[in-house]
């Protein structure tokens, strides 16, 4: 067995991967070994593979930092080390594949930065969003204050993070925490309901939806409005786009690339 095969599980169906962290001893706990294999499961998918399903065995999505394998960092290490993190993290967002998280039991800490790298959410029940990082004496650094703070605001992170302060999956919802809250068991099979269904759609228009917003939500208002024409031209040169437009106007299901 690798070392990646310890915490990570893959299974490729056609043009969907399902990704299962499975070190359940430790809830799936965030931890350098999680963070290698993440990055050796993303580069070594099948080029046919549109949409990830990332999620967690043993009831549990990921609980954070593994405290047993924590360190003392010298400054210097330190910043390299969350700058590792945020290297990976950047990849599962920005690297080609669409992700979806399929939610359960906690996602806390280092595993609620994961779930907010990924592109679409879905909790059920039980799942619980925290960032316990003050009661630990540390300090987010896998891209909380970036993207958790882009979804909370930073008035709300702040709060949830000096009080410890926990989400259901209700209130998840209702913060943009996840997109989808379910009953017990269903996260899986939406889960793979909107991979189907996403991984039919255009190609170029996923690329876009995903590498174009998040960073036009960084630009000012002129350049955002600026860079969606661009990325309108370009998408509308493929053959996806006639495609999509004339099985519009023929009333029938696109067939795309």
């Amino acid at each position: 067995m690798s070392d990646h095969a310890k915490y990570l599980t893959t299974e490729v169906d056609g043009q969907i991967a399902t990704l299962t962290m499975i070190r359940t001893d430790k809830r799936n706990a965030m931890s350098d070994g999680l963070i290698a294999a993440l990055e050796n499961a993303y580069v070594t998918l099948p080029k046919d593979v549109r949409v990830v399903i990332l999620t967690g065995a043993g009831g549990h999505f990921c609980s954070g930092l593994d405290l047993s394998e924590h360190v003392s960092r010298s400054a210097e290490d330190g910043v390299y080390h969350s700058r590792n993190w945020h290297r990976v993290m950047e990849m599962i967002q920005f690297g080609g594949k669409v992700t979806i998280s399929a939610m359960e039991g906690a996602v806390i800490g280092g595993g609620l930065e994961l779930a907010a790298s990924t592109h679409v959410r879905i909790a059920e029940p039980s799942v619980i969003f925290q960032l316990p990082e003050g009661r630990r004496g540390i300090f987010v650094g896998g891209g909380a204050s970036v993207r958790v703070g882009r979804i909370l605001g930073a008035d709300r992170m702040v709060e949830m993070m000096l009080t410890g302060r926990k989400y259901g999956a209700e209130d998840g919802l209702r913060l943009g925490l996840t997109h989808y809250s379910v009953e017990a068991g269903e996260a899986l099979p939406l889960a793979r309901k909107l991979a189907e269904q996403i991984a039919g759609n255009a190609p170029m228009s996923n690329y876009f939806m995903v590498q174009a917003l998040s960073r036009i939500n960084d630009m000012s208002r002129s350049d955002g409005l600026f860079t969606e024409s661009l990325c309108a031209a370009l998408v509308q040169t493929t053959p996806d786009a006639e495609e999509g437009l004339n099985a519009f106007l023929e009333k029938r299901a696109p067939v795309f690339r």
